[in-house]
Parts: C-alpha cells; structure tokens; sequence
C-alpha cells in the first residue's frame, strides 16, 4: 500500500509563531478598536438605563419620527454625494490615466487625492465656512467684484442640505480617483486594439467592452462613497452646530446630550448604522470580486 512521504519542509499551520508577530498589532487594533466596540454597541442596544435588558430600544427605531427622518436625511446626503463624487472622481480618473495627461500633473493629481480623501473634520469645515460662508472669501469676493450675494440673491446656504453636501464631495470625489485608477489602468491595451480592427469606433469601444468591464467597479466604489459619507459625523457637526439631525449627530445627541440622554437608544441607533454600512461593504466586495476577474 502505497504510503504518503512526509515532506519536513512543510511546516503545520501557527507552528512557526515568530511569523504571525507582524500581524499581531493588527489584530490587536481591530479587536480593541473594531471588535469590542461593536460587542459593547450589541449589548448597550439592548440594556435599558437601569441596566436591566430591553427590546425597547431596537423597537424605538421604527417607531420614532425623529429617528427615520435622520435615518433618511443620512441615506439622501450619502447617495447624494456617492453619485455626484462617483461621477466626477471617475472623470478625473479617465483624464490621468488614459485620457492622455501629461505624467508630472498626473502624479500632483494622484497625490492630492490622496491628501484630500483624508481631510475632513473640523479643519474641512472650517476651510469651507471661510471659503463660502456668509463673510467667506468667496462669497465677499462675488459680492465685490460681480455684486452677487450668494445668500440673499439665491437659495445657497452653506449650512443646508446641499451645503453639507458640497462639503462632502470635497473628500468624496478623491476617494473615487483612488480607487478607478488602478481599475482604468487595468484596462487591456489589446481589447481596444482588437475592437479597433474589427471596425468599432472609440464610442462603441466604450460602450461594449471597456464600460461593462468598469461597471462593477464604478458602483462598488460607489457604495463606498456611501458609506464614507454615512458614517461621517465630525465634519457635520463643526458646520452645521446640530443644525441638521443626521443619524451620526442623533447618536451623540443620545449618548452625550444633557436633554436628549438616553444612551441605550443611542446604541441601537448605532447598531442600525452598523447594519447598513456592513450591507454596503458587502456589496462592495461582491462587485468588486465581479470586475477583478476581467481586471486581473
């Protein structure tokens, strides 16, 4: 009976402790940051302020206008924004990769984006109050020069719906840059050239193969877009001062309001915000795993 070899080379899973040390930290980051936060929001949602445990905080969250409305003003900011900054980012991602610019402006481009995917906050709303509020540099400087008041000659209002909105694309469509980039320059140089000499012109080249290859891409960097604006809560705030109920500012009414102070509610707010950030990222991956397999 023939007999399996053993091959001393190969070594069984976690035998070699000194491997896995590299990745300790990370795993130590997400189960301090990621994992027990989450279990400790799980468990708060369901505890009442006496401690003891409760539906009613799950059951609140259909039942309260107040919350759906903030549920549903985040939903509307954030595929305001994911569609508006999807659209634009993915202009700006055609134009450095294949649209022919000039490589110096495409690595400024790259760079920015980079810079400006992660700036927000207080310091982004302060950029934009100084740059388009009521006594902005913008506003005064449209004012002087065209005698255009943006807010008594028009509807804009830097703290409104669309203000916030306009606040959001400034992180938005750099995000998209990032992510359409690597998937533009993973476009074929051969698909094109074959379609070419069949006879197709540039428009049908797009239309037939190079955008229903980019599709899953397009929309799964989308719903990342969403969820990067859904979960925004810093940026909202310093610019609007609670102006706007969106979800993340109702949570922190609830957990550190004096008036609105009821914490367990606050965390099955949470817990909804939870739900449906991991019903995006699920969503993101299964159309992201779709365009790898042309993208490879």
């Amino acid at each position: 009976m023939a007999q399996t070899a053993f091959n001393p080379k190969v070594s069984p899973p976690f035998s070699d402790w000194k491997k896995w040390l590299g990745v300790a930290p990370f795993f130590l980051f997400a189960i301090l940051f990621l994992v027990l936060p989450s279990f400790r929001l799980f468990i708060g949602s369901f505890t009442n302020e006496e401690g003891q445990f409760t539906f009613a905080n799950i059951l609140q969250l259909f039942q309260e206008k107040f919350i759906l409305d903030a549920y549903w003003l985040s939903i509307r900011i954030s595929a305001v924004t994911a569609l508006g900054g999807g659209i634009f980012g993915f202009l700006l991602a055609y134009t450095v990769t294949v649209g022919g610019l000039p490589k110096p402006l495409r690595s400024v481009l790259i760079t920015f984006s980079g810079v400006a995917s992660n700036f927000a906050g207080v310091p982004l709303a302060f950029a934009f109050i100084a740059t388009l509020g009521r006594t902005g540099f913008v506003t005064a400087l449209l004012e002087s020069i065209f005698g255009v008041n943006l807010y008594k000659q028009t509807d804009f209002d830097l703290y409104s719906f669309w203000g916030l909105s306009l606040t959001y694309m400034y992180f938005q469509f750099p995000l998209m840059v990032l992510i359409m980039a690597p998937a533009l320059d993973g476009l074929k140089r051969e698909w094109r050239e074959a379609a070419e000499n069949l006879g197709a012109s540039t428009t049908q080249y797009w239309l037939r193969i190079a955008f229903p290859v980019l599709l899953p891409s397009i929309l799964g960097s989308m719903i990342l877009l969403f969820g990067n604006a859904f979960g925004a809560y810093a940026t909202a705030y310093a610019l609007t001062g609670g102006r706007l109920g969106i979800i993340t500012i109702q949570i922190g009414a609830q957990i550190r309001g004096d008036v609105l102070h009821n914490p367990g509610l606050g965390y099955a707010m949470a817990v909804g915000m939870v739900v449906i950030m991991a019903i995006s990222l699920l969503g993101y991956s299964w159309l992201q795993k779709r365009s790898e397999r042309w993208l490879r």
